[in-house]
């Protein structure tokens, strides 16, 4: 037989030890059976009580007190189903053997065991009663039995010791429970929240992966269109500008296949996220704008200050936004349209303005558009501002200012 196989045999198919899943399983059956284990503890008072029985007990016969003994111990078997019922039942029982004469047996212990019971688990109120009627019944006893002074004083204070040192256990284990039971619900309460907390992170990312998406595939769909467009009107003219347009339209298609599968790749469970290719930044910049010139969009990019550093983040959204723009242009700007990018550097911020003179307001809108609303949500994780609507004099603006440090966002 394989190790495997050996491992399984001794640990069981739920990862546990056998003896320990037979024992925790014995013991969650043993909490659903209360008379059971209230018998089971019952037990060593009757063991207690059985010398007793064999001669009779002070005036009445063995029979007698055997029906005493059954009449207080009985009733603990459902001491913990009906706890108030059980302590008055044999509170009822010494009541009745005080008033007719018969003196204590060691099966009267059961008063003090109905006592604990009651304060364990009611409230305060009925506990403090049961302890009264305890009480009451040390006081009888004092009363009923002669006794010397000294000797009914003493067997009073050391009844109502006794009394007191039950209730104040039955206490104790009841403020005991109550906090494990606060416990429990309190942990319960934080995996709840962090179940939503969970449930609202999974959301946010699967709301970042439909902007990464919807860039990436606006972006390259766009490419590919205007590129369709040219090759199908060169393949009769000019067969190297066609078969430029179609490697260029090869290129874009694997450039999107690549990209969204590794902003779905996030969304596997069993992925590895360190295989996913680094997000694009500034760097990558330049690399867009010659793949957008090369669909034959006229494109002039600038760089005005001395770059700063920038979390990865923030270049990410710098890459976005110039790649947002651009595709606007390529979808709205119309045929002629040019553009022109320019990142000004301030020392704390960067300012990211893309021009181009296409159609602008003229531009039709179908209305299913998310890209604007996408950059401003972008800019305002960093603290920018976003602006993009028709210039003035016709064409289409975005402006964009990004802090550059978290200082600077916050100030």
């Amino acid at each position: 037989m394989e190790a495997g196989s050996d491992l399984r045999l001794i640990l069981g198919s739920g990862g546990r030890p056998y003896p320990v899943r037979m024992v925790a399983g014995a013991w969650d059956w043993l909490r659903r059976k209360k008379p059971l284990v209230d018998a089971f503890y019952a037990m060593p008072l009757v063991v207690f009580s059985a010398p007793s029985l064999v001669g009779g007990h002070h005036g009445i016969g063995a029979w007698g007190l055997a029906l005493l003994t059954f009449g207080l111990l009985a009733p603990l078997v459902l001491r913990r189903t009906f706890p108030r019922a059980v302590f008055a039942t044999v509170a009822l029982i010494s009541a009745v053997q005080c008033l007719v004469g018969v003196e204590p047996v060691q099966a009267n212990i059961a008063v003090l065991m109905g006592l604990y019971t009651v304060t364990a688990s009611n409230s305060f109120r009925w506990g403090l009663a049961a302890a009264l009627v305890a009480e009451l019944g040390a006081l009888l006893v004092t009363v009923r039995y002669p006794n010397s002074a000294d000797d009914r004083k003493y067997v009073f204070a050391m009844l109502t010791v006794v009394v007191a040192g039950v209730w104040l256990l039955g206490l104790h284990m009841r403020t005991r429970r109550a906090y494990l039971r606060s416990v429990e619900e309190r942990a319960e309460r934080l995996e709840r929240e962090r179940d939503n907390e969970v449930k609202m992170a999974m959301a946010a990312e699967r709301a970042r992966i439909a902007r990464e998406l919807h860039d990436v595939v606006a972006h390259n769909v766009s490419v590919i269109v205007v590129q369709a467009d040219g090759a199908s009107y060169a393949i009769d003219t000019d067969v190297g500008r066609a078969r430029q347009a179609l490697d260029t339209i090869s290129s874009t298609g694997r450039l999107a296949l690549a990209e969204m599968r590794r902003l779905l790749g996030v969304l596997r469970e069993d992925d590895d996220a360190g295989a996913f290719a680094p997000q694009p930044g500034v760097a990558e910049l330049a690399e867009l704008v010659e793949h957008v010139r090369a669909s034959g969009l006229a494109v002039a990019f600038e760089v005005d200050g001395t770059p700063a550093p920038m979390s990865e983040g923030r270049q990410l959204t710098v890459y976005r936004i110039v790649q947002e723009a651009l595709t606007n242009t390529l979808k709205h700007g119309g045929p002629r349209a040019a553009v022109a990018i320019r990142l000004r550097y301030t020392g704390d911020a960067l300012e990211v303005r893309v021009d181009d003179d296409g159609r602008g307001a003229a531009a039709p809108d179908d209305g299913r558009g998310h890209g604007i609303a996408g950059m401003r949500e972008r800019v305002a994780v960093y603290g920018g501002t976003v602006h993009a609507g028709p210039r003035p004099g016709g064409g289409f603006e975005v402006l964009a200012r990004i802090p550059v440090r978290e200082e600077v966002a916050a100030s």
